[in-house]
């Protein structure tokens, strides 16, 4: 038998609502990569052919290169939300997780950024 309160026992360990603001922009990424993607797959699959050539010239297109930097942030930032979160549920060893969350978060900012300069390099002048 313990002689704490229920609520000092549960201090630190609920939520406190700090996830809401992560679980909001969870889902407002995975409503702006619907029609992103949707976008993206059509774009892709009208072309006969899926070569260097017609790709430079499908990105130099203005609204084209807007349209994928704003998929690659979606897609990359929703990406770390949701490694993110399994991190969280599944790993125990605290350490670990901190480490797993940093490397990963590093990872797919850097991933994110290499896919966004390669298309404003593309499109202002490759």
């Amino acid at each position: 038998m313990s002689l704490r309160s229920p609520l000092s026992q549960a201090r630190g360990l609920g939520s406190a609502k700090d996830g809401v603001g992560h679980w909001w922009m969870q889902r407002m990424t995975a409503i702006a990569l619907i029609p992103l993607s949707l976008w993206f797959v059509f774009s892709l699959v009208r072309f006969p052919l899926l070569d260097h050539a017609t790709m430079v010239a499908w990105i130099h297109a203005p609204l084209v290169a807007v349209a994928l930097v704003l998929f690659f942030l979606a897609m990359f930032y929703h990406a770390a939300l949701g490694v993110q979160v399994v991190i969280e549920d599944y790993v125990g060893n605290e350490g670990v997780k901190l480490v797993s969350i940093v490397v990963t978060k590093l990872a797919l900012f850097a991933f994110g950024a290499a896919a966004i300069f390669a298309v404003l390099k593309i499109a202002f002048g490759a």
